[in-house]
């Protein structure tokens, strides 16, 4: 099955021209757009995967690789969503993949989930490898990199290394770019959940240094 010429032909199916438009200006962007929603987009690539699963790792990095490369914004979420849903191949060989996929989709809603969930995943299964990997991101002039070295343990709950969370957050806290600041906040809020505990005792000692916006977003249910 070609699933790239799939995924383009049900997403062409769905077109909707006036949605197209509202979702390009809603994310300032003029790369094309089908208009179509996320759970109907979700829902095809669900059902391709079901049907026919990457064959191997290479196979895996050519379908992302490919579906990514395509002009369409929702062709690029499918990308998303099929590397997504191989939790097999989500290791440490694929990362060079991701890094790209960071790098040139350069906006929070395509580097968001790459980073949580992917480069996350990654990192959940092979800590000790990827963590150096996730320092010297940190590090990056890419301003997507550094992000994701924030936001890259959102979905790790009682397994966060709260050593690299918290390191990462006060290296990177005298940033002025919104979105930095912004996930600084969002990494320290989201750790909240599971240890509020430790979160206040970071901003007790550290929130001085911190933007009022990671402030305030850190700070929202403690």
């Amino acid at each position: 099955m070609d699933v790239v010429e799939h995924v383009r032909n049900e997403l062409a199916a769905l077109a909707d021209p006036d949605k197209a438009q509202a979702m390009a200006a809603y994310l300032k962007t003029d790369m094309p757009f089908y208009g179509v929603q996320a759970a109907p987009r979700r829902s095809i690539v669900k059902r391709l995967v079901k049907a026919a699963p990457a064959a191997s790792h290479t196979d895996y990095l050519h379908t992302v690789a490919d579906l990514w490369q395509q002009p369409h914004r929702e062709e690029k979420y499918a990308a998303i969503d099929y590397a997504i849903l191989h939790p097999a191949h989500i290791v440490s060989a694929s990362v060079p993949l991701y890094r790209k996929m960071i790098v040139e989709g350069a906006w929070w809603d395509l580097v968001d989930p790459v980073a949580a969930d992917l480069v996350g995943g990654v990192l959940a299964a092979e800590r000790a490898a990827l963590t150096p990997t996730m320092v010297a991101w940190s590090h990056d002039d890419d301003l997507w990199l550094r992000r994701t070295s924030l936001i890259c343990q959102l979905r790790h709950k009682e397994a966060t290394d709260t050593d690299l969370l918290f390191e990462l957050c006060t290296r990177l806290a005298p940033e002025r770019e919104f979105f930095i600041r912004k996930a600084i906040g969002w990494a320290l809020r989201q750790y909240a959940w599971t240890n509020p505990d430790a979160v206040r005792a970071y901003l007790d000692r550290y929130g001085d240094e911190l933007s009022g916006l990671s402030r305030r977003e850190a700070g929202k249910h403690l």
